[in-house]
């Protein structure tokens, strides 16, 4: 699950990445070096272009260069350190009215250029430009913004994360600790539009169902604190850098302290107090997005977001099952080579309980994860031809965060000032299985979200709005087919790893059934659990958890496994059609080359690539 910086309105591609979509989300490997990565600048163009192609890019650049004033955030996750005072609200009617004009302007002027004028890869570049413009416009016409609460991809969640010190915003200079107060007043305004938002859904039929709020509830209370220094927020005083002067140190002490008490606990007590008092009460006891005003045609502008295909939520729903019935069918197979009587069910029971078991600490699980990537690094090399430079660090999700977030992967700055973070769920460490860990770590870090986001970033020669594509299906689909490559990466090598690993695949096969189930097909809260329990051996804790996930934000579960197919597809074809002249270390690096992409433009893309290759 990725989670990234920007979000625009209702594209909802929970930047929680989730293993793609708020903020974006490893020590110094051998493998990626130590050597920092370049601060991120316009792209420039050669002289040989094309004077098409260098108007098409000076609409590229005018655009990137005007959402990164929408979306001061989102410039100080990729390294832009010019809005660091300010923070969007983008929930409000006015932030949605300008981010309207801003689409609207940017696609009349790039129905100007002459396709016939520019190269191939431009003509690319353009069609993804004007398809995600009128993507986002169309979802403008839904409400999103009358349901600003969840317990994910959420300011309200992640704001700590913001102000600890431990994420995008810096606290290495004196400005830059008087910029993130004065951020706070963005966060006051953002509560209080989430709260007369929320008041206007009631009135209109727009609200989230119970165990959302459920969920979020205990994050936002954790921020309630009766002593400043116990806040996240007053983490950047206790580290502040020490060469700050005595003068500096003690009137910044006391400004967060002030802010702390005065501002950001009040904002998150009226927050905590409407939720508890007011809105609580009216939460729908329904989940499904299509109960809500317009939500059928709702969900399915979501699943053509979140799956960058015109499949139906149907035809969604029976892929799913027939992957999960390819899978089983697989695990059953290793099941009779055991020769083992029982169900499948038990089989996983009897592989867990007859693997290393899980971790003591959380350190404990820190180092697992690090001898996991001691293990991959050297395989790397042999599948792909160029790896980022960008490093990444494995951490624990913080406590007051845990029992509602999954396992996700934050990026890096492209400038290089701060590492990527492969974020591990601490609970439950002493029981799960530590087989479950090498298809996690494949996912989140190398080859997965780490390396693909980190290459993306890192190619100076795409137009900066591509380097930051955030394309669902693309990104979740990679991180799921890399996990396949855990044989070729000397992971999967005891009969519990493998199982794990198809057990992680046949849960990403099962989303797509309940996800269609909740949403298209009536199915309650508690049969969505069940069914994952029952098809997907998981447990009720595990199934809950996902189940809540995909109430909050519905159709980004859908990505996963519609991607990982498609490009699964796409290496067959190309295996089949090149046959000795297949080079898979050229075949990955093409396919990461243009950064994340719609699937049927990537498959496009591929295509002229095995023809090119086939010569």
């Amino acid at each position: 699950m990725t989670n990234r910086r920007r979000i625009h309105h209702l594209a909802l591609l929970a930047k929680f990445t989730v293993t793609t979509f708020l903020p974006m989300t490893i020590a110094c490997a051998a493998l990626f070096g130590c050597a920092r990565m370049k601060q991120i600048s316009p792209n420039t163009y050669q002289s040989s272009k094309s004077s098409e192609s260098r108007k098409l890019h000076e609409i590229f650049e005018s655009f990137f260069e005007a959402e990164l004033a929408l979306f001061p955030t989102f410039a100080t996750e990729i390294g832009d350190h010019r809005y660091d005072d300010q923070l969007e609200v983008t929930i409000s009617e006015e932030h949605i009215a300008e981010q309207r004009r801003l689409f609207q302007r940017a696609l009349r002027r790039a129905g100007e250029i002459k396709l016939a004028d520019v190269d191939s890869r431009d003509r690319l570049y353009l069609e993804v430009f004007t398809r995600n413009l009128q993507l986002v416009l169309d979802g403008l016409r839904f409400k999103q913004q009358l349901m600003p609460m969840r317990q994910l991809a959420n300011l309200a969640v992640e704001f700590p994360l913001l102000g600890s010190g431990s994420g995008a915003h810096p606290f290495r200079t004196v400005t830059d600790y008087e910029n993130f107060l004065k951020r706070i007043d963005g966060f006051e305004v953002w509560v209080d539009t989430a709260i007369a938002n929320m008041r206007q859904g009631i009135a209109v039929g727009v609200i989230q169902p119970r165990p959302v709020i459920e969920r979020a509830l205990p994050q936002l209370q954790a921020m309630i604190v009766t002593a400043a220094k116990t806040s996240l927020f007053y983490q950047p005083v206790v580290r502040m850098p020490g060469d700050f002067n005595a003068v500096d140190r003690n009137r910044l002490a006391r400004a967060y302290t002030e802010a702390i008490e005065q501002r950001i606990v009040p904002a998150y007590r009226r927050l905590v107090s409407f939720l508890e008092g007011e809105y609580l009460d009216q939460t729908r006891s329904t989940v499904a997005l299509s109960e809500l005003p317009d939500g059928k045609a709702w969900y399915e502008y979501l699943v053509k977001t979140q799956t960058t295909t015109n499949l139906t939520p149907e035809e969604i729903f029976q892929l799913g099952m027939d992957e999960m019935a390819r899978i089983k069918k697989e695990m059953e197979r290793l099941r009779e080579e055991k020769n083992f009587t029982g169900s499948l069910s038990d089989f996983s029971r009897y592989l867990n309980d007859h693997a290393p078991r899980g971790y003591q600490s959380r350190s404990g699980l820190i180092q697992g994860y690090e001898t996991i990537r001691r293990t991959v690094a050297p395989g790397v090399a042999k599948l792909f031809g160029h790896a980022p430079k960008a490093l990444f660090e494995i951490r624990t999700i913080e406590e007051f965060r845990e029992r509602s977030a999954p396992s996700q992967y934050w990026s890096a700055a492209p400038d290089g000032s701060r590492p990527g973070i492969f974020y591990v769920n601490a609970a439950g460490i002493e029981t799960n299985p530590r087989a479950a860990s090498e298809p996690l770590y494949l996912h989140e870090a190398v080859p997965g979200h780490h390396f693909q986001l980190s290459l993306q970033q890192e190619r100076e020669d795409l137009p900066r709005f591509q380097r930051f594509a955030d394309y669902n299906a693309f990104i979740e689909g990679w991180a799921l087919y890399t996990e396949s490559l855990g044989p070729e990466l000397g992971l999967y090598q005891e009969l519990s790893q493998y199982f794990s690993r198809l057990s992680s695949e046949l849960f990403r096969a099962a989303r797509l059934v309940v996800d269609v189930g909740l949403h298209r097909k009536g199915w309650s809260r508690a049969q969505a659990i069940n069914f994952l329990m029952d098809t997907a051996l998981s447990s009720e804790s595990g199934a809950t958890l996902e189940v809540d996930r995909y109430i909050a934000v519905p159709a980004q579960a859908l990505g996963y496994k519609i991607g990982q197919l498609r490009i699964a597809a796409i290496r067959s074809k190309a295996e089949k059609a090149l046959g000795a002249k297949f080079d898979i270390r050229a075949f990955h690096d093409e396919l990461l080359r243009d950064g994340a992409l719609p699937l049927d433009l990537l498959e496009q893309k591929m295509d002229r690539w095995i023809v090119l290759n086939s010569r």
